[in-house]
């Protein structure tokens, strides 16, 4: 379904890459609907971060592996339930598989890379598009998640060995280690139909 979109013809060819985008202009037509998805995005890194931390202050790293694992997808769920787009994440290293990305997904992260081996601002990289699936146009945006310091002590190069064997238990495809703090970690993504023209 999604997997098989093809970019609408609705924007510029370098939508149609997948190449992360610093201009809001060039999605005049959507303009509130990505104003919309910003703000979810900001709503549920604030929350997910709030979460994280919680349990970390109560449990110790060991308490956090739940978050990512029930708690995060229960906030997509509700923004997703609230605001009538369908929220999720997504990454190139994915630490639960129901969370790779799609083909276009997968062109934006590697675009998000490239910006930021170029040293732009990680909070500055998101990327729109119009999008077509199997159930019709949609609007799809996505929004860059930098590895902060606190996602290293799960997701970095050095994980305490106990810490890792309860991740590899709750996570046995998991992929996603080996980050450093600043490096991409992945991406809030956004999609919303779109009424026919």
């Amino acid at each position: 379904m999604l997997r098989r979109m093809r970019v609408s013809l609705t924007f510029a060819s370098a939508l149609a890459a997948g190449l992360a985008l610093s201009a809001p202009a060039r999605a005049e037509p959507y303009a509130q609907e990505i104003e919309t998805a910003r703000a979810l995005a900001q709503d549920f890194q604030k929350s997910l971060k709030s979460a994280l931390m919680k349990a970390i202050s109560e449990g110790g790293p060991q308490n956090a592996i739940g978050v990512c694992n029930v708690r995060a997808p229960q906030i997509a769920a509700d923004l997703s339930q609230r605001s009538g787009w369908r929220v999720g994440r997504t990454a190139l290293k994915v630490r639960n598989p129901g969370n790779a990305p799609s083909a276009r997904e997968e062109a934006v992260l590697r675009s998000f890379q490239k910006s930021l081996a170029a040293g732009k601002d990680p909070k500055s990289l998101e990327a729109v598009a119009v999008v077509e699936t199997g159930d019709g146009r949609s609007l799809h945006y996505m929004k860059a998640i930098p590895t902060g310091e606190v996602c290293t002590t799960c997701h970095g190069k050095d994980v305490d060995p106990e810490l890792l064997a309860t991740i590899r238990e709750t996570y046995p495809q998991d992929e996603a280690v080996g980050f450093e703090a600043g490096e991409l970690r992945g991406a809030f993504t956004f999609y919303k139909p779109l009424e026919a023209n």
